[in-house]
């Protein structure tokens, strides 16, 4: 009830933007009840934000894990900024949001170079990245590949790329970070081709603007 309230009573643009809100607030209310905030900040913090092992505690997908991750932002109470990103094969993002303020193109493909477009060859693995961009911020990234359940046979599943990131600062706070030299492992990524200005790069589509 209270859900279709804020959407009645919010200034939205189309019926379509309070579809949209309905189903972000339904989605986060769930992840709200399944892994209530201070529990599972106390869990993130003391497994060093290992998803896989959040997930596996509270009972819920690696998704759902990545999702609530991201909102773990409370005056008072906060964890990690994450960013968080869902794309399929061919590039469509579904999904993102950024706590960490990782500046995400609004239009074109993202970099190939980042550990987002990579995780398709290793599907089920997470795989890890430090990203930096042209401006040398750096972010600490890892990704992974979820896979949905086919409609029936024949049919292929859906799948696509979970990402995650925070500033390189917070590095030693996350598991994925063991073992990595944070000053030699990083790979300069760009926001789009078009908007990177690396000219040495040899895995460029399209010329910058």
């Amino acid at each position: 009830e209270q859900v279709e309230q804020i959407v009645e009573h919010a200034a939205l643009s189309s019926q379509d933007a309070g579809e949209l809100l309905r189903i972000g607030l339904l989605n986060y209310f769930a992840g709200a009840v399944l892994m209530p905030y201070a529990v599972f900040l106390a869990a993130a913090a003391e497994l060093r934000y290992d998803v896989e092992h959040l997930a596996a505690r509270f009972g819920v997908s690696y998704e759902q894990t990545c999702h609530r991750l991201s909102t773990m932002q409370r005056n008072g109470a906060r964890g990690v900024p994450f960013f968080f990103l869902r794309v399929d094969p061919a590039g469509n993002v579904s999904k993102r949001f950024s706590a960490a303020g990782f500046p995400f193109a609004r239009f074109g493909g993202n970099c190939p170079r980042w550990i987002v477009h990579a995780a398709f060859a290793t599907p089920g693995s997470v795989r890890v990245q430090v990203a930096q961009l042209p401006d040398t911020a750096a972010y600490l990234c890892f990704a992974r590949t979820i896979t949905a359940t086919s409609a029936h046979w024949g049919d292929p599943p859906a799948t696509r790329v979970v990402a995650m990131g925070c500033e390189i600062t917070r590095a030693p706070e996350i598991v994925y970070a063991e073992g990595l030299d944070l000053e030699r492992a990083a790979v300069g990524i760009g926001l789009s081709c078009r908007l990177c200005d690396r000219q040495d790069c040899r895995s460029r589509a399209f010329p910058p603007l």
